[in-house]
């Protein structure tokens, strides 16, 4: 099969190097993690499978056969795409001249009903992260897989890693079994804002609930664009429910659910603020302060507009500074580094997303 990309040259306007808040990899075979697991996990996945909270129908669509991902990312060698450390080297680390890379590994670990399996997965998954790519490629780095939904054992992993200069982030899904903004989850929390530790929320997870606030899709465009809502609903809740006020040093980067609708957000919650602030004394300031300050966003997906000026004003309010770039490699939405922004903006702009920002939020970047 050609692969279109390898050829492709770093851009050479860019005197700088990339950091990318969004690959993926993916295990070689289904049992690349059984060398991380004890006999007793490596029997009850054999025979009792993954039990999981599952109701989402994502995976029911054929764009999720290959688990989403662009067919010239397949390893010459065979595998799934970004399976194969060299591959991916050549590919997308060195053809774009990436400084960084935030693994964002899939995983159904942050979603099993087995606590105790959860807890052995989630470490097997942070040291196959840390094992196969970060300590063999020190410009990928790592993220601390959690169960959300035991936050004891939650923060027991995350104190494990995070001295680890390997790990970068801590990775929650978004549709958590509870509104994330919730007190059962603030451990977490407190143990990311204690070690200075970014909060990753990348689009996905199961929950046991339809993915909509409507009930079931009919389509996959439907399914696809609840990510979006999803997005807005964890940044709600997180504001109204007082996690930002309690730990106000917190960093929270929403990755892969757009950012076009983060001004009718604030706006909106900054009315109604203003005017029910009684029944939420604890949010001391209006919301759309908190989301200014605490939250950045990845740039893929870009919602592209018809006019050009109306990204570049979108990125005026928001911030310069609060967009993160992200290329989602290896999958079929893919932002190319050359390609992905289609709107008017300045060298010191574009460097601020591609590099600088990141370098602020993620302190080991």
């Amino acid at each position: 099969m050609e692969n279109t990309l390898l050829d492709r040259k770093p851009d050479a306007k860019a005197k700088f190097r990339l950091i990318d808040c969004d690959i993926h990899p993916y295990m070689a075979s289904p049992n690349a993690l059984d060398r991380f697991l004890s006999q007793r996990w490596i029997e009850h996945r054999k025979t009792f499978g993954a039990h999981v909270r599952r109701a989402t129908a994502t995976w029911v669509y054929h764009r999720m056969d290959n688990h989403g991902n662009r067919l010239d990312a397949m390893p010459p060698g065979g595998g799934p795409p970004a399976s194969d450390l060299d591959f991916l080297r050549k590919q997308h680390l060195d053809a774009y001249d990436i400084e960084t890379g935030v693994l964002q590994p899939l995983s159904n670990a942050c979603a099993l009903r087995s606590r105790d399996y959860a807890a052995a997965l989630c470490r097997a998954m942070n040291e196959w992260q840390l094992e196969d790519w970060s300590l063999k490629e020190p410009r990928l780095k790592a993220s601390i897989v959690i169960n959300p939904e035991f936050p004891e054992d939650a923060v027991r992993e995350i104190d494990h890693w995070a001295d680890n200069p390997n790990f970068i982030q801590i990775t929650v899904p978004p549709r958590s079994a509870e509104p994330l903004g919730r007190p059962n989850y603030w451990p977490i929390f407190e143990a990311a804002a204690r070690h200075d530790l970014p909060i990753g929320l990348h689009v996905g997870g199961v929950n046991g609930h339809p993915s909509g606030g409507a009930g079931w899709p009919s389509y996959y465009l439907e399914e696809h664009q609840t990510n979006a809502h999803t997005a807005q609903a964890v940044v709600t809740s997180m504001v109204m429910e007082g996690v930002l006020e309690r730990f106000p040093h917190l960093k929270v980067v929403m990755i892969e659910g757009g950012f076009g609708w983060v001004p009718p957000l604030s706006w909106r919650l900054d009315k109604h603020w203003d005017r029910l602030r009684a029944e939420v004394p604890h949010v001391k300031r209006p919301p759309s302060e908190y989301i200014r300050n605490n939250f950045w966003f990845s740039t893929q997906p870009v919602e592209e507009t018809p006019n050009p000026q109306d990204l570049t004003d979108l990125c005026d309010w928001i911030g310069w500074d609060r967009l993160l770039f992200a290329t989602d490699y290896p999958h079929w939405d893919f932002d190319d580094p050359n390609y992905f922004f289609k709107a008017p903006m300045s060298a010191e702009h574009k460097r601020m997303i591609m590099r600088d920002n990141s370098k602020g939020v993620f302190r080991r970047a």
